[in-house]
């Protein structure tokens, strides 16, 4: 009986050591950071506008924005960030009040507004993680800003379709050609 007395306290002792080691190292952890972008946005023909280039950077955020003119001829400006945090911040206030475009659907289909397109790709890093999570659960926006983002970086971050197609020749010489899409996602076996 001894023995097993012995057991329970050290299992109760070890217990105890493991939650207060969790607890301490729960209150260590840092809160995760918005990623600062880097954006090249370009003005559609329509007048809309996508997002043609996106990279994290650890400076601050900050746009180029490529815009056709009369003319048809492409210029180029800078956007820093306190440019595109007060775009963002205009937007999400009509978000709030039901106005914006970002929240009517099919709207990303051919581009958005300027300010849209700013606060659709980078809402969490300019106006906080927060605001940015509340945005992503409304599904017209996500799906918004899902089509107004063009590019390569977003599409990299997200499975896409694949096709792939083969041509299989029989032992007698026929041969027949199979082709399917498949969506590539991440898991242990391929699925």
């Amino acid at each position: 009986m001894k023995h097993i007395s012995s057991l329970a306290g050290g299992v109760a002792l070890g217990s105890a050591g493991i939650l207060m080691m969790s607890v301490l190292s729960g209150c260590s952890q840092q809160q995760e950071q918005a990623q600062n972008k880097f954006l090249v946005i370009e003005q559609q023909t329509n007048g809309k506008y996508i997002v043609v280039e996106e990279m994290p950077t650890d400076g601050p955020s900050r746009a180029i924005i490529r815009e056709r003119n009369e003319n048809g001829n492409v210029t180029e400006r800078f956007m820093n960030e306190a440019e595109m945090k007060a775009l963002a911040e205009q937007e999400y206030n009509k978000v709030q009040n039901g106005t914006s475009e970002t929240l009517q659907d099919g709207a990303g289909s051919a581009g958005m507004g300027l300010a849209g397109t700013i606060l659709a790709v980078a809402a969490g890093s300019l106006l906080g993680n927060m605001i940015g999570n509340a945005l992503m659960n409304n599904k017209s926006f996500s799906r918004n800003a899902a089509t107004a983002n063009r590019s390569a970086y977003s599409r990299s971050a997200t499975s896409s379709a694949t096709k792939s197609s083969s041509s299989k020749k029989s032992f007698f010489g026929s041969s027949s050609k199979t082709s399917s899409y498949s969506k590539t996602s991440g898991g242990f076996f391929g699925g």
